[in-house]
């Protein structure tokens, strides 16, 4: 075999062997460019973000009319009660499920307020409807009337967070106050009461509560 002939094998076998090195070269440029397009869009987010507002902010029916809604009675479900059938007097109404823990922690003290003629209207949130009479057989019920809102929208429709939460319904329909978590002796005393006390007070004389004492006694 001539050297010539040699040569250009070995021209052949190089070039062979190099033309895939020079590719995996640019793949890996390429993969390596992949983390910093990311870091540099990222980036441009957060430059985009600065100077706004960061908080979440809960759409709440505060200072709204109660939602409207065509839902089952807890009681007895073939019966559907309506905005028509909620207390013409300030009330509690609050949003409840067997399946919940704080639930069962608060009742004992919804039942305190049942005794002390506190009207409260019940929402059963999410809940099987076995298992919510179960609940209430057992530990008895504090509720004027409960109704069953399985799919939860009416729930949302009032800004609930995840029960328990509690509203404070004025005699005009209107929702005062938002209590997110439990009542308890400390919230019933330090914020329930003082913001009821002026809701009575104006269903008392058949007129709207003073809007500056609303805010004051309800926030």
């Amino acid at each position: 075999m001539s050297s010539s002939n040699h040569s250009s094998e070995n021209s052949t076998q190089k070039t062979s062997v190099q033309g895939p090195k020079t590719m995996n070269k640019k793949q890996l440029k390429v993969w390596f460019l992949i983390p910093l397009i990311v870091f540099i869009g990222l980036l441009v987010m957060l430059y985009m973000r600065l100077g706004k507002p960061t908080d979440i902010v809960t759409n709440t029916a505060l200072e709204r009319p109660v939602p409207p809604f065509e839902l089952p009675l807890l009681s007895d479900t073939s019966r559907i009660m309506t905005n028509d059938n909620l207390p013409d007097q300030p009330f509690l109404l609050n949003v409840w499920g067997s399946w919940c823990p704080t639930c069962i922690i608060e009742h004992p003290f919804l039942m305190q307020l049942e005794e002390r003629g506190v009207n409260l209207v019940g929402v059963n949130y999410k809940d099987d409807i076995g298992d919510a009479l179960s609940y209430l057989n057992r530990g008895g019920d504090p509720f004027s009337m409960s109704i069953q809102d399985l799919s939860g929208q009416f729930a949302l429709d009032l800004g609930l967070t995840g029960a328990p939460e509690t509203f404070v319904v004025d005699g005009k329909g209107v929702i005062r106050q938002h209590i997110i978590g439990e009542v308890n002796e400390s919230n019933w005393q330090s914020r329930i009461t003082p913001c009821l006390m002026v809701l009575n007070d104006a269903n008392d004389k058949n007129i709207s509560p003073d809007p500056a004492q609303v805010a004051e006694a309800c926030k």
